[in-house]
């Protein structure tokens, strides 16, 4: 069912981005705004974002085969390192521009230009809000990065409206530096654009490398691990992400007189107990070693 969802936000995300790309262009041609014209041009990064996002979503939920023995998760990782690239260049280029503009006479404001940015900010953040709940839900990396992307938007749709807001009361009580309320939000927009790509490419790069999961959820198995009664020690656990899903390495010890089908029981009941409490958790390998009365370690 969460795939399904999932597969449904990105068409959802991308028709929206395709529709407000369109909005923001018009209007922003039409009526020579300078932000609207940015701001939809970043839109229409969105699209390959979202496109890229979902083509990993696709790829990430095919089942393991013989290439790719422990599954395709990290397409969603790869995918989110694009959006994150996007982002970063979407910011580099607003940045620019609004800074460039500071030099340049002020455009006159229109409030069909402020409608046009309202209506963005408005979709924009149900999209986040949207994306981000699923994402939670579906543990999914191509997921988050779209609800990031959304918010990128929250933030450049906002600068629009305050610009364009300014500009316009400037205009009607002649004050002039009020019109350059437009160029000063696009540069603080950028600045925070810029930041969520660059923790988007940080976390992206984490899960390439295979970092361990954090201290808390490694605790918290090590926990469910002690749990089982025929676990005497536990020798060794790693953990990493890779991709929607996380792989568990666990090495244990128990009572060396076992056989080996009592061995392979206790690895089940592991398994088991790691997945039902972790769903996150696709995959558990686990070695058994050798556990007597004696043994000092």
């Amino acid at each position: 069912m969460g795939s399904k969802a999932s597969i449904v936000a990105m068409w959802i995300s991308l028709l929206s981005n395709v529709l407000l790309t369109g909005l923001k262009l018009i209007v922003g041609f039409v009526f020579n705004s300078q932000v609207l014209i940015a701001d939809g041009i970043h839109s229409a990064g969105d699209i390959i974002a979202t496109a890229t996002a979902y083509s990993s979503m696709r790829v990430s939920g095919k089942p393991p085969d013989e290439d790719h023995p422990y599954g395709h998760g990290k397409a969603e990782v790869i995918g989110a390192g694009v959006v994150a690239f996007i982002l970063i260049a979407a910011a580099l280029y607003m940045g620019y521009h609004a800074v460039h503009a500071f030099f340049e006479p002020p455009s006159e404001a229109h409030l069909i230009a402020l409608g046009a940015a309202i209506i963005s900010l408005i979709a924009k953040q149900i999209l986040y809000i949207y994306t981000l709940r699923l994402s939670k839900a579906t543990n999914s990396k191509a997921m988050l990065a779209t609800a990031y992307d959304h918010l990128a938007d929250v933030y450049a749709s906002l600068a629009a409206t305050i610009g364009i807001f300014l500009g316009w009361i400037g205009e009607r009580n002649g004050i002039s530096w009020l019109s350059y309320g437009d160029p000063a939000a696009g540069v603080v927009v950028s600045l925070l654009v810029l930041k969520l790509g660059y923790e988007m490419a940080r976390e992206t790069m984490d899960v390439l490398m295979d970092k361990s999961l954090d201290p808390d959820k490694i605790e918290d198995i090590t926990e469910h691990l002690r749990e089982v009664p025929e676990v005497k020690r536990i020798d060794r656990l790693r953990a990493r992400e890779h991709g929607h899903y996380v792989l568990v390495d666990a090495r244990v010890a128990v009572l060396g007189t076992l056989t080996i089908q009592e061995g392979h029981d206790i690895i089940r009941k592991i398994k088991q107990k790691l997945m039902d409490a972790h769903p996150e958790v696709d995959e558990v390998l686990v070695h058994l070693n050798p556990w007597y009365e004696d043994d000092q370690q």
